[in-house]
């Protein structure tokens, strides 16, 4: 069953999971109770001032409109596998490209794993649905121990319970996720430790802490949950320098860059998604492009970047390639070397550098 037959069929993917949820039959938040806040209504969660993912009349369109480019089975021909030191200290920062928005983040000591999935497929069911083109960058067994775990939000594409049980088994990290991830996790994996943040909230884990900040996003996992549980992105403050991790988002007008910069000053590296927006008209106000994701940059400032959530499963129109280049015309466009934002194959590491700045009596300072 090809791509576009399991949407019509299913209509739940990780771009599209819940379209069909309009119809409001669950009147109860089945993964989180809590007090109303500016996010939240007392039973879905929403992006203030922001847009809602469209509906099935949207999708709809699309299926029968799209022109989506054909991908290979495999690429590209031959995908790398690393095998990762087991830590960095220092002022080193390393970061491994497992695949999609799986990142091997290595800073402080401690090794961190974003929204991992290592399952073939990004489905609510085995046999169907959006099928990986290349091997993970690192594999599982040479994974190193792996402390802490951040899932962005509950589209399958970046919250894998099959991944997250053999992570438990394996490794026993603490998985730190928004609201009502928790309980997804939990009802998959009694013993996990779990960690559930609100946007605003910091968790300390040894040397660094772990800050839950809005994205412009929605969530779903089946036909009934749509938005009853919390999208994010962290911020992750290290010795080393911050990380801010963007799993999925729209631009929503460089709000919630703007915010993170001045919330925290900027950021050694950032991740963040340069994949599945096409076409526009639907994908705008969720996924951002890559001439966006240049902007997001710069508005957070960040001194360097990676490009995830591209070239690995086919979740929208634009061709394989194409979020890279696309990437790279944007860059020009901006005047930023490539060098500076990354848009890393599965298998690639790099060993971001460290930016270096005088104070005002001329002592090196450590950008973070």
């Amino acid at each position: 069953m090809n791509r576009r037959s399991f949407l019509k069929t299913m209509g739940i993917t990780s771009v599209a999971a819940g379209g069909f949820g309009t119809a409001y039959a669950m009147r109860r938040n089945p993964y989180y109770q809590g007090p109303v806040s500016d996010h939240f209504d007392g039973l879905r969660f929403f992006n203030p001032g922001g847009v809602e993912p469209p509906g099935i009349i949207d999708l709809a369109r699309w299926q029968v409109t799209s022109s989506a480019s054909p991908w290979p089975e495999a690429w590209p021909q031959k995908t790398t596998s690393v095998l990762p030191v087991e830590r960095v200290s220092g002022d080193d920062l390393r970061a491994t490209m497992v695949g999609h928005a799986t990142i091997l983040i290595q800073v402080g000591g401690v090794n961190i794993l974003t929204d991992p999935v290592y399952s073939r497929r990004t489905s609510p069911v085995s046999f169907a649905g959006p099928q990986r083109v290349n091997e993970p960058g690192v594999r599982f067994e040479e994974l190193p121990p792996i402390d802490l775990v951040l899932v962005t939000h509950s589209h399958y594409d970046h919250l894998d319970l099959a991944t997250l049980e053999r992570l438990h088994a394996n490794h026993d990290p603490l998985v730190v996720t928004p609201l009502g991830n928790d309980t997804i996790i939990r009802s998959a994996i009694p013993a996990m430790r779990v960690h559930a943040q609100d946007w605003g909230d910091v968790t300390e884990w040894g040397p660094v802490a772990i800050h839950c900040e809005p994205a412009h996003h929605w969530s779903a996992r089946s036909l009934w949950d749509r938005r009853m549980a919390l999208w994010a992105s962290f911020v992750v403050e290290t010795p080393a320098g911050n990380i801010y991790h963007v799993g999925d988002t729209g631009f929503h007008s460089g709000i919630n860059y703007r915010a993170a910069r001045e919330k925290h000053g900027g950021f050694r590296l950032a991740n963040l998604p340069i994949g599945a927006y096409e076409p526009r008209w639907f994908m705008q106000s969720q996924h951002q492009n890559p001439e966006e994701a240049v902007q997001g940059m710069m508005l957070c400032g960040a001194r360097n970047a990676i490009g995830h959530h591209w070239g690995s499963f086919q979740l929208t129109d634009e061709a394989v390639e194409q979020p890279r280049q696309d990437l790279h015309a944007a860059l020009s466009r901006a005047a930023i070397s490539q060098e500076r934002f990354r848009a890393l194959l599965p298998g690639d590491a790099w060993e971001v550098p460290v930016d270096r700045l005088e104070d005002s009596l001329g002592q090196s300072m450590l950008f973070r």
